[in-house]
């Protein structure tokens, strides 16, 4: 597709968003993924209550540009292996806005997506992954760089990440309507503290932005004719000998920090036989996929919490265990 048709498709993103419409099928897609309230407190239940007076409210601001995102709700994830993951829960009128955004955005950004990215994507699935790595190991190429980025989410560049959606988007109404969401702040205790880099993981947006910025990435892997799988900010990438993969470490993680103003976590980051690293919960031995020993660790510490003693729950509680046998055997 040329870049001038493309430009014409997208000029009049903002009045698509706009239409009530729009916004309807927005609510939809964030009735139906459920989740908490933000700072307003304002549930989903609540919202739809009033839906129409709504939406039409949601309508009349943004298209008088007096629309302002409210500052996310902080909430802490425990990390399995210690630590916490920083979330943010918008209020239930952003997500609308925000879903509808992502419905308009994603069909122009992901067919261009690289093969090689798995995460957060309409058709892809972890399983999709898992099954491309132990390809690439069963080829022999079973020297692994695994990059980890510290604080991914919480470091994204604004400039450069609207710099990229504006690259595909002509609308510039779009791009300053994403400026607004990003930098919309963060209330902590009380407190409002201004987000002036990241993008907010717990927001219906955030997944395909966080792309948006990798996808730099995926094109420069391409066309050094590499070989990789990446998952949201998972990336592994498979090559035939030691020298190689520390050499491609060396190159990538300066790509990264010097190019895309992104932090690689230089503890975490490793060059290793594919049998010693971990990616999605899997290791692959001898080019077969196996549980690595931590997932499987976090498993049984979870069944033990879901099963008592005595049994005499085992039914409720085996009901509870259905997600993640679900998940397993979609990864096997």
């Amino acid at each position: 597709m040329e870049q001038g048709e493309l430009f014409i498709q997208t000029e009049n993103l903002f009045e698509r968003l706009c239409s009530k419409g729009m916004l309807w099928k927005g609510f939809r897609a964030v009735k139906a993924n459920g989740g908490s309230p933000g700072i307003d407190q304002v549930t989903v239940e609540a919202f739809e209550k009033h839906l129409e007076k709504e939406l039409v409210q949601l309508k009349t601001e943004l298209e008088s540009w007096n629309y302002k995102p409210k500052p996310v709700r902080r909430v802490e994830i425990p990390k399995p292996n210690g630590g916490v993951r920083l979330l943010g829960v918008p209020c239930i009128r952003d997500r609308v806005v925000q879903a509808s955004l992502k419905m308009l955005l994603e069909p122009i950004f992901d067919p261009e997506f690289s093969d090689s990215s798995y995460g957060f994507r309409p058709g892809k699935k972890q399983r999709q992954a898992i099954e491309a790595a132990q390809g690439y190991v069963q080829e022999g190429k079973e020297h692994v760089v695994d990059i980890d980025l510290s604080k991914f989410f919480d470091t994204i560049n604004h400039d450069r990440l609207l710099m990229r959606v504006g690259l595909k988007v002509a609308d510039k109404r779009i791009i300053r309507l994403i400026g607004l969401t990003l930098r919309s702040g963060v209330m902590t205790e009380g407190s409002v503290q201004p987000t002036r880099e990241g993008t907010t993981q717990g927001s219906p947006l955030s997944p395909l932005l966080s792309n948006v910025v990798l996808d730099e990435l995926d094109k420069e892997l391409e066309k050094r004719g590499l070989s990789f799988c990446r998952f949201a900010d998972d990336c592994n990438i498979f090559v035939r000998s030691k020298k190689a993969s520390e050499r491609v470490m060396d190159s990538v993680s300066l790509l990264l920090e010097q190019k895309m103003k992104l932090v690689v976590n230089r503890e975490k980051s490793k060059v290793a036989l594919a049998s010693a690293v971990k990616f999605l919960g899997m290791t692959i031995v001898c080019g077969m996929v196996t549980i690595s020993a931590q997932a499987m660790e976090k498993a049984n510490l979870k069944l033990g919490e879901l099963i008592p003693r005595g049994s005499s729950k085992v039914i409720e509680r085996s009901r509870r265990l259905q997600p993640m046998v679900s998940r397993l055997g979609e990864l096997l």
